[in-house]
C-alpha cells in the first residue's frame, strides 16, 4: 500500500498535469474554476452513490446502471439525507464516458449543474446548494470561440478528472478529494500573487490557529471564521479533532461571491454534510449573517489587512453590540480592529479566538490605541504571538497572532517571539512541525523563556501606552560577536609594535640599496 506522502505526491503531480494541459488560453485563475467545479461534480456523484449503494440490501446493486425512472422512487429521502440528489444518467460517470461523442455536451452539462441545484429547491440544503456551479460557466469563450472547440475542451477536462486515481475515497488514507482541492488552491495562490491571499491561508498557518483554540480539547461545540476565505481554516479543525468532535457545525462568513462558492464547494469535497456547514455570503462587519448562532467556542481567522469599510460615517455602527463596548470605532482605513472586537462579542465565555494581524495594530496610535486599551484593561488578551516574515501568500510581511479570551486565570499577557521559527520552502517560508510544536508549547506553559516569551502584567502594558508589540517585551537574542576590549588593546598594540619593526626592516633595506647606488 502507497504511503500517505507517495499517495499525496502522486495526487499532486496528476492534477498539476492536468491544470497545464488544458489551461491554454484559460488564465489559471479563472481556469482552476473548471478543475475544481469538475472534481466538485465527480465527488458528489460517487458521494451519492457510494451512499445508495450501501442502502440497498443487494451487493450487486449499482445505482449508476439504474435507469432515471426507477431511480426517482428514491428522491425524496436521499435529498432530505444528503441535500441533493443526481439521477443515473447525470452521474459524472456516465456524462464522462459519453463525452467525446455528445455534440451537445456543453448543454448536457448545464442541464445536469442546474438539475443538481434543483433538487435541493425548497428543502433544508437549499442555501447549500445554491449556485455552486455559477463560477463553471460552461458556455465561456474562454474555453474556446466555438462550440465545438469549448466541447473538446470539456470533454477532455471530464476525461482527466475522471482518470484521477482518487479511488474508493473512504478507502483512502488520504482525503483525497479534499487534499486535491488544497493543492490546486496553494498552487493558484503561489501564481496569483497578491489576489492568493485573499482565500488560501497555508495549511501550517492554518494548523498553529486552529490547534491554539483546542488546546486541551478533544471536541468543540462549533467553529467560526468571519472571513473564511475558501474555509481553510475551518476545515483544519476537521483534520485535527475529526469532523464528527465538531458536534454542531462549521460556522462562516465571506464577502466574495466566487470565494465564499468555493467555501462551500470545500465542505462537501471534504464530505461534510449540508446540516453541518452553515457558509453566508456577505460583509461581516456590517451585516452579519450568524446572530442566531453565536456564541462559538473557537474562531479563528485571518481576516483581510487593513482594508477600509464605513466606521463613523455610518453611524448605526458605534451602537452596534459588537463595537460599542471599546467606546470607538475602527479608523475607516484600517478594519482590522472591528474584525477583532467582532469576534470578541461572538466568543463563548470559555472559548479562544485566534486571529491573524497585521503588525500595525500592536503599536499604532489613535483610535486603535484606545480598543487595544478597552482589551487590555478587561483582561481580554491572552496571548500575541509574533510570526516569521513571508509566510503567506500574496505578502512578504511578518504578521502576528492575536488569542482573545474572555475567562483568563491571571491578569497578565504573554508574549512569543516567534520571528525564528521557519524553514525555507521554495521562496516562501513555512511552519515546521516542529516550530509549531515550540510555539505551542510556550503558548501553553505560559511562562518565560529567554529570548522567546515573556509573562506580563497588564499594568506594565498599561505604563507602555498600550503598545502590545512582541518586541517590545521579548528581548532580542544579540548575535553579534562579543568583542573583549581588553584583548582587541592587547592586538593592536603587538600589530603596532610589529608594524614600528617592519618599518625599521624596510627603512634598513632601502639605506643600504642607496649606499650600493652611491657606491657604484
Amino acid at each position: 500500500m502507497a504511503t500517505k506522502e507517495q499517495e499525496r505526491a502522486e495526487l499532486h503531480k496528476s492534477i498539476w498535469q492536468i491544470a497545464n494541459q488544458l489551461r491554454g488560453s484559460v488564465d489559471g485563475w479563472d481556469f482552476k474554476q473548471y478543475v475544481l467545479g469538475m472534481l466538485f461534480y465527480r465527488f458528489i456523484s460517487e458521494n451519492l452513490t457510494k451512499y445508495i449503494n450501501e442502502n440497498e440490501p443487494d451487493p450487486n446493486f449499482d445505482y449508476t446502471k439504474l435507469s432515471d425512472e426507477e431511480a426517482e422512487f428514491g428522491r425524496a429521502d436521499t435529498v432530505k439525507e444528503k441535500g441533493f440528489y443526481i439521477l443515473p444518467s447525470e452521474l459524472f460517470v456516465n456524462v464522462a464516458k459519453n463525452a467525446r461523442n455528445d455534440p451537445n455536451l456543453n448543454e448536457t452539462l448545464s442541464k445536469v449543474f442546474k438539475n443538481i441545484e434543483a433538487s435541493a429547491k425548497g428543502t433544508e440544503s437549499e442555501d447549500s446548494l445554491k449556485g455552486l456551479f455559477d463560477d463553471l460557466d460552461v458556455n465561456s469563450n474562454k474555453l474556446g470561440n466555438t462550440v465545438e472547440k469549448r466541447n473538446k475542451k470539456l470533454a477532455q477536462l471530464l476525461e482527466a478528472i475522471g482518470n484521477l486515481k482518487l479511488g474508493n475515497y473512504s478507502d483512502h488514507t488520504i482525503d483525497a478529494f479534499g487534499d486535491a482541492y488544497e493543492y490546486l488552491m496553494t498552487m493558484y495562490a503561489a501564481n496569483a500573487g497578491r489576489s492568493g491571499g485573499e482565500f488560501f491561508t497555508p495549511q501550517e498557518v492554518s494548523e498553529l490557529l486552529d490547534r491554539i483554540t483546542t488546546v486541551g480539547k478533544k471536541e468543540v461545540n462549533k467553529v467560526y471564521d468571519p472571513a473564511c476565505g475558501s474555509g481553510s481554516l475551518l476545515l483544519k479543525f476537521a483534520k485535527i479533532l475529526g469532523k464528527e468532535n465538531v458536534r454542531q457545525g462549521f460556522f462562516g462568513q465571506e464577502i466574495n461571491l466566487t470565494i465564499y462558492n468555493l467555501a462551500r464547494i470545500n465542505m462537501f469535497l471534504h464530505d461534510i454534510n449540508y446540516s453541518k456547514f452553515d457558509i453566508a455570503h456577505g460583509d461581516t462587519l456590517t451585516d452579519p449573517k450568524h446572530w442566531d448562532d453565536e456564541p462559538f467556542d473557537a474562531i479563528v481567522s485571518n481576516p483581510p489587512y487593513s482594508i477600509h469599510w464605513e466606521g463613523k460615517d455610518n453611524p448605526l455602527l458605534i451602537n452596534d453590540p459588537r463595537f460599542a463596548p471599546a467606546g470607538v470605532l475602527a479608523p475607516k482605513s484600517k478594519a482590522d480592529l472591528a474584525f477583532t472586537m467582532h469576534m470578541l462579542s461572538w466568543l463563548s465565555t470559555s472559548g479562544t479566538a485566534a486571529i491573524v494581524e497585521f503588525p500595525g495594530v500592536l503599536y499604532r496610535g489613535g483610535a486603535e490605541q484606545k480598543i487595544r486599551k478597552y482589551l487590555i484593561d478587561n483582561n481580554y488578551v491572552d496571548t500575541v504571538i509574533q510570526l516569521p516574515p513571508n509566510l503567506f501568500f500574496g505578502t512578504s510581511i511578518a504578521t502576528c497572532i492575536i488569542v482573545l479570551k474572555k475567562s483568563k486565570k491571571d491578569n497578565k499577557t504573554l508574549f512569543i517571539d516567534a520571528s525564528a521559527e521557519f524553514v525555507h520552502s521554495g521562496n516562501k517560508n513555512k511552519l515546521s512541525d516542529e516550530n509549531i510544536k515550540k510555539i505551542l508549547d510556550a503558548f501553553i506553559a505560559r511562562e518565560d523563556k529567554e529570548y522567546f516569551s515573556k509573562l506580563v502584567d497588564n499594568s506594565k502594558i498599561a505604563e507602555n501606552d498600550y503598545n502590545i508589540a512582541v518586541s517590545s517585551y521579548v528581548e532580542q537574542k544579540d548575535t553579534r560577536e562579543k568583542i573583549d576590549i581588553k584583548e582587541l588593546n592587547k592586538r593592536i598594540s603587538e600589530i603596532v609594535k610589529r608594524q614600528n619593526e617592519l618599518r625599521a626592516e624596510i627603512d634598513e633595506i632601502v639605506a643600504d640599496l642607496e649606499g650600493e647606488t652611491q657606491n657604484g
